[in-house]
């Protein structure tokens, strides 16, 4: 892990959690800690009004962005109106900023605005959804107002609908115990969540979801401080970076030509295989697409014949090896999986090395034998050999 990153993360914990105590517990104004694993991703801080919201957000991936919103709720609990406005690193919420986004309830329809990259705004209008909330990527304010209103139901289970862009997705909300609920993303995953008598937010945990975050509430957040920092920390050279960066590379040896390209984690401090990446599970291999491998001639991997042409692999890690899946269909995201195509299934052996690699990476190395693929993440590496035909 970055030393960058950890120095952020404690800085901002030193901020936030001075003077923390249950006594301070406020339903109505809090924030909200994002960590991606030792890293602080993203700081929340709002405050709910009469009949709305309003919220500060600094989000530092893959650079540090602010952004203000404003939220008015109608008689069901959903968007009347909102707007969301953002603000230079430079000046930070104090100054004006500028709309990006703005929602409005007029009738039955509901009248989105989104600004273009020439300035202008385009116009979209769709049938307004009763109780319908916004869904902000890596911003979870709008998840509190969703189990605020959950806990006012007496239903067990809640479709929650959620607004992504212009579109409605369902969100499931299930309530499990008294201080305890579960908000079921469409694709990727399901998050547990620790909750308050008014279903507000007290921790919410994704680490089985794609995303692998984990977000705190905290009683005080002096975001301006926050965003000032972060926005330096950019300006130094150290901004936060892409979450999962795509990876391109090409390996050539023996007359043979291998392409590789993935979504490239980082650790983060985290545990990984056997944490984040649980053993006996089918992996993606990465992250976001799946990830794919192309070789210009014929292989044979163990007693597999795998002919010239481009594939996606799958793995199932496991403590002592596990099983390296080698597919035929290409171009899909990685939680895309058909097993009826297949090529076919081949071990793995796992070995340790002193480097700890940040980074998740894949290698396609030369062999007196031919070559070996090779999955590295921290310490660990994954290896399957094959030879050239």
């Amino acid at each position: 892990m970055k030393l960058t990153h950890l120095a952020g993360s404690i800085f901002v914990f030193a901020i936030i959690f001075a003077g923390c105590t249950t006594q301070n517990y406020n339903s109505n104004k809090a924030g909200y800690v994002t960590l991606l694993g030792n890293d602080t991703l993203a700081v929340e801080f709002f405050e709910k009004t009469e009949n709305g919201l309003t919220a500060k957000v600094v989000l530092r991936s893959p650079r540090t962005t602010l952004t203000s919103y404003g939220i008015t709720l109608d008689e069901n609990g959903g968007i009347s109106e909102m707007y969301m406005n953002r603000h230079s690193p430079d000046s930070g919420f104090s100054g004006s900023g500028s709309i990006i986004r703005s929602y409005a309830k007029t009738g039955d329809s509901l009248t989105t605005q989104v600004r273009t990259n020439d300035g202008t705004f385009r116009t979209l209008t769709s049938l307004y959804e009763e109780g319908i909330l916004p869904f902000i990527d890596m911003v979870h304010w709008p998840f509190e107002l969703a189990f605020n209103n959950a806990v006012k139901t007496d239903a067990d289970s809640i479709n929650q609908r959620l607004l992504t862009g212009s579109r409605a997705a369902t969100f499931i909300i299930a309530k499990i115990e008294k201080d305890s609920m579960t908000i079921r993303h469409p694709s990727r995953g399901v998050m547990g969540v620790h909750v308050s008598s008014f279903g507000d937010i007290i921790k919410l945990d994704a680490s089985q979801t794609t995303r692998k975050l984990t977000v705190n509430r905290v009683p005080n957040v002096d975001i301006d401080v926050i965003a000032a920092k972060f926005a330096k920390s950019d300006k130094n050279g150290s901004p936060f970076g892409s979450l999962s960066g795509a990876v391109e590379e090409s390996f050539s040896f023996n007359g043979a030509v291998f392409d590789v390209s993935y979504g490239s984690p980082q650790k983060r401090g985290r545990k990984l295989f056997g944490g984040i990446v649980p053993y006996g599970q089918r992996w993606r291999t990465g992250a976001n697409r799946a990830a794919h491998f192309k070789t210009s001639k014929s292989l044979s991997v163990g007693d597999l014949h795998v002919p010239a042409g481009e594939y996606t692999l799958f793995t199932i890690p496991e403590a002592d090896g596990g099983t390296l899946i080698i597919n035929k269909q290409t171009g899909q995201n990685g939680r895309t999986y058909d097993e009826a195509r297949d090529l076919g299934r081949v071990p793995m052996s796992v070995s340790e090395q002193g480097e700890s690699i940040e980074g998740f990476t894949i290698l396609v190395e030369e062999t007196k034998a031919g070559g070996v693929l090779k999955l590295i993440w921290g310490n660990t590496v994954y290896s399957v050999d094959f030879n050239i035909k």
